[in-house]
């Protein structure tokens, strides 16, 4: 493929991640994630990073942007673009063929389409008015607003509050945009019925609960990540917390995060057809 980038997207569980390394094995390529999760260290079963995909026959496929922050940080979109470019640029650099991966779509867009959000400063008044609104009225206030903002997993009060910050901040401030990060892209989704998604979601969540993810979160909050900050991360994250908090059974839990990643991952196609509506072409291909 003679493409600056080749992106492979899709929903969880679709097997993108598969699809890339085979990719990778075949052009030589190196792999730059784009999944908003597995930037964190110690954020490894829940974020589903899977490290030895990343191999096959011996041979092992260089990835990018996975492990690059302490879990308990606020990495953000501004952060992913400067590291993305940074990322690219090293690969290109060396000859190798840069293959961008993951179903954050926002993350895809920032990375393809020069996408840039200003570093938007904490509003401490802000959020003390809004922290006593009901998450009805924050969901609504934000749909009104139409933040520039990936809202496809606000599933807790302090990522709706957040969003809401960064509009306000942008409709009070001018936006300045980069000048596009121009890269030649060719974009190959991975497809999936609903039905097989929602399987191996299920299984995939039962067999993440059977290899250590709720120990996962333990030794998260152990080292001093508080539980408020795990719930932020999401899915995963906040349902087990949730869980170890004493807030949900083992039941609870487990049925609630099957429905919101299955609620996610349709969430995720939702974007992705909005970027083909947006005039990305995209070449879907079976999984």
């Amino acid at each position: 493929m003679n493409e600056d980038l080749i992106c492979i997207l899709g929903p969880t569980a679709s097997g993108k991640t598969k699809y890339a390394v085979k990719l990778a094995l075949e052009t030589g390529g190196e792999i730059i994630s784009a999944d908003s999760r597995q930037v964190y260290r110690g954020m490894d079963i829940g974020t589903g990073k899977d490290l030895a995909c990343y191999s096959a026959d011996g041979i092992s496929v260089p990835y990018h942007l996975i492990d690059i922050v302490e879990a308990g940080e606020k990495y953000n979109i501004f952060r992913y673009r400067r590291d993305f470019i940074n990322a690219y640029k090293d690969i290109v650099a060396r000859g190798k063929q840069p293959i961008l991966c993951g179903g954050s779509g926002l993350y895809i867009e920032a990375a393809t389409r020069g996408y840039a959000l200003p570093e938007v400063p904490p509003d401490t008044e802000l959020r003390n008015e809004l922290e006593k609104l009901p998450m009805e009225e924050l969901s609504a206030r934000l749909a009104s607003m139409k933040p520039l903002h990936n809202v496809s997993d606000l599933d807790s009060k302090k990522r709706v509050i957040r969003a809401l910050e960064i509009a306000v901040f942008e409709s009070k401030n001018p936006v300045i945009r980069e000048e596009p990060f121009a890269v030649k892209t060719k974009y190959i989704g991975i497809s999936v019925s609903r039905e097989e998604r929602n399987a191996r979601i299920d299984q995939r969540l039962k067999e993440r609960l059977q290899n250590g993810m709720i120990e996962e979160v333990e030794r998260l909050i152990a080292s001093g990540i508080t539980p408020e900050d795990l719930i932020y991360y999401g899915l995963e994250y906040k349902f087990v917390t949730l869980y170890l908090t004493g807030k949900l059974t083992y039941v609870e839990m487990e049925f609630q995060l099957a429905t919101a990643i299955h609620q996610f991952a349709k969430r995720q196609m939702t974007w992705f057809r909005g970027m083909e509506r947006r005039g990305i072409n995209i070449e879907w291909v079976e999984s």
